[in-house]
């Protein structure tokens, strides 16, 4: 059976962190699916086009990593895409006291079918996040020692 991971996330954008599990994973699977989730509670600072050019740009170097994005939750789109195991970073044990009881949801709601699989993101990285780099582009600093080099605005 083919290992199929689907890495979920809203990439608002792509961060050196997101890309740190990334290029960490792909060689544990046949196949890595970078989904860009719409959260309707969400308000982006990208629209979905934009972040999804980011990704593809970021990650063209690994032949087993596509970029798509979908609606609803997250379990169903593994389903759809045939993946059984979720891929997620961790930055600190905040991350993942609540990504713990994400993927037992998940785990629940597809009937034992969806594994996942978690990695610490690497020494010097856990301190990136997304909205770090919003903040840091909304009052025009310098970001582009967080993000790789295909997110420039």
């Amino acid at each position: 059976m083919e290992k199929i991971a689907v890495f979920p996330g809203s990439f608002d954008p792509i961060t050196l962190g997101h890309f740190d599990i990334i290029e960490r994973a792909q060689p544990l699977f046949d196949k890595i699916i970078v989904a860009i989730g719409n959260n309707a509670n969400k308000q982006y600072m990208f629209p979905l086009e934009k972040r999804v050019e980011w990704l593809k740009k970021a990650v063209k170097k690994f032949p087993n990593v596509e970029v798509n994005y979908f609606d609803g939750l997250t379990v169903d789109y593994c389903k759809k895409v045939g993946a059984n195991f979720l891929l997620r970073g961790l930055r600190n044990p905040a991350d993942f006291e609540f990504e713990k009881a994400i993927a037992h949801t998940n785990r629940a709601l597809s009937h034992k079918t969806l594994e996942t699989v978690f990695l610490l993101t690497s020494s010097g990285k856990s301190f990136i996040s997304s909205s770090i780099v919003r903040d840091i582009i909304r009052n025009k600093g310098d970001y582009s020692m967080l993000v790789p080099n295909s997110v420039m605005v």
